[in-house]
């Protein structure tokens, strides 16, 4: 009887995992009607033996919804003041430590800046913003907005102008991080 229970629990835990297929299975006495055969005994499968794959059967690679940029910056408030008042983010969390303000999340649109005081643990020395560009891509008026920076004390690494099916402008932080702020690519 401890043997007929034993088994009923291996036939119990087998229907309740997941199948595994490593080849062929032996069929105990009974005959298959198909034969399988496993790919690692009959060779890689050529071009001709497959069927062509479509643009529509390819796997989708990664679908990101949003993105974002992290930078270290020598002096947090001249960053906030940069980003903020001349060009145009807002504040949407801040980061405080014991009272310190020590970085912030910054939004502009479905655009986030991601701005934190160095802690100087590399140096003071360390250069910022050598290749690397940020790229932010708007349907507002691009010309607008260049007088707008301007307008409000900063200024403009290019002027607005088109190139590439674009019309855009570049702008330097305080750290030197390289920006292009452009009109969108056309459908």
């Amino acid at each position: 009887m401890a043997a007929k229970k034993k088994n009923n629990a291996k036939t119990a835990k087998k229907a309740n995992s997941p199948k595994k297929s490593n080849g062929p299975k032996k069929s105990h006495g009974m005959k298959s009607s198909k034969s399988i055969k496993s790919p690692a005994k009959t060779g890689a499968a050529t071009s001709a033996s497959r069927p062509a794959r479509t643009n529509d059967a390819r796997p989708k690679g990664l679908q990101l919804s949003q993105g974002a940029i992290g930078i270290t910056v020598g002096d947090l408030q001249q960053s906030l003041a940069f980003y903020c008042d001349i060009v145009g983010f807002t504040i949407k969390q801040r980061w405080e430590r014991d009272g310190v303000l020590h970085g912030a999340e910054l939004v502009a649109g479905d655009v986030s800046v991601y701005v934190g005081q160095d802690d100087w643990a590399k140096g003071r020395d360390r250069v910022k913003g050598q290749g690397s560009r940020m790229y932010w891509y708007t349907k507002q008026n691009i010309d607008a907005i260049a007088a707008g920076i301007t307008a409000r004390g900063g200024t403009l690494a290019s002027q607005p102008k088109d190139e590439w099916g674009v019309r855009s402008f570049n702008l330097v932080d305080p750290d030197g991080f390289l920006i292009t702020v452009s009109s969108e690519w056309p459908s």
